[in-house]
């Protein structure tokens, strides 16, 4: 099986290449087209020259089984419509694009080609997350935030708060029919965005901060009189009564606990049985993610 990476940056390096680079029966070819970095990586697997690359078309001419898509944001659309034209089922980091009609267009692409496209939101695989699926929903809270980086309101909900948007809409126990949107701006950057989703019987709210005392993700899943709270992906408490901790496994792999792997590994499955992923449920975060910017765009333009 033939496995393309394109982009060899932190995230491909940290998360996804130790996942990709011991799995058995993959062949994994790595393009970027910065010859000293693909040296690197490639010495680091010890990937033989054949599997090395720094033209997309050469990578292309491999006749790949799959592909994942690492390179930054801007490069997305090019790159997986290339891809999808070539009918390689592809993984892509989230987001697809900066712009909903890119996004859209590259979806209607994967499905008039009848070609596979999955969009990394790892932690719907986060096993301290699906956890939190099984548990009462009535209040939903999550907030993901950092230290001093305010930032501009579309790179900042499309690279970093869809992780939230998407998590609220994976945890929602059913459909949403109430959107509210809050924000901080000052001289164009957002200082934090509150994001509030509402429907019969729940209410889900996701927070960022983006001027905050630390870099921290909590998520809080509360009905019935318990609550089930998760810190940073590791750290797990069940609240009914007095709390009981469980904590990730000191040889628990990074990538493993954050979802990394598991999404990566249902990708590949996937793939070999020859069933077609959508991305049409991915999309529908980045049309929340579309509402999200515009309603920050408008309150920043009144005030």
């Amino acid at each position: 099986m033939k496995v393309g990476c394109i982009g060899l940056g932190d995230i491909a390096q940290k998360a996804y290449l130790p996942v990709l680079g011991v799995q058995p029966g993959v062949e994994l070819h790595l393009q970027t087209r910065t010859p000293a970095t693909l040296a690197r990586v490639g010495d680091s697997l010890r990937l033989p020259p054949e599997q090395r690359h720094t033209d997309l078309s050469d990578l292309l001419a491999q006749n790949l089984d799959a592909a994942f898509v690492h390179a930054a944001t801007v490069a997305h659309p090019e790159i997986v419509t290339r891809l999808l034209e070539a009918g390689v089922p592809t993984f892509v980091d989230k987001p697809l694009a900066y712009e909903l009609a890119d996004s859209e267009r590259l979806v209607r692409l994967a499905e008039e080609r009848n070609v596979s496209l999955a969009v990394g939101f790892n932690r719907r695989h986060a096993p301290g997350y699906t956890q939190c699926a099984d548990h009462p929903r009535d209040l939903i809270l999550m907030q993901k935030n950092r230290i001093g980086l305010p930032e501009d309101v579309r790179t900042m909900v499309l690279d970093d708060f869809i992780h939230v948007v998407d998590t609220l809409r994976f945890l929602a126990p059913g459909p949403i029919d109430d959107v509210s949107v809050r924000a901080r701006v000052e001289g164009g950057l957002v200082h934090h965005v509150v994001l509030q989703l509402a429907g019969d019987g729940f209410t889900a709210l996701g927070v960022m901060n983006r001027l905050s005392g630390s870099a921290e993700e909590i998520l809080e899943v509360s009905g019935q009189d318990s609550k089930r709270q998760v810190v940073n992906l590791a750290e797990v408490i069940d609240h009914k009564g007095q709390p009981s901790v469980r904590r990730r496994g000191d040889w628990v792999p990074v990538a493993r606990q954050r979802g990394i792997e598991q999404s990566v590994l249902a990708f590949l499955d996937a793939v070999r049985a020859g069933k077609v992923l959508s991305a049409r449920d991915a999309l529908a975060t980045h049309e929340l993610c579309e509402r999200v910017v515009r309603a920050v765009q408008e309150r920043s333009a009144g005030a």
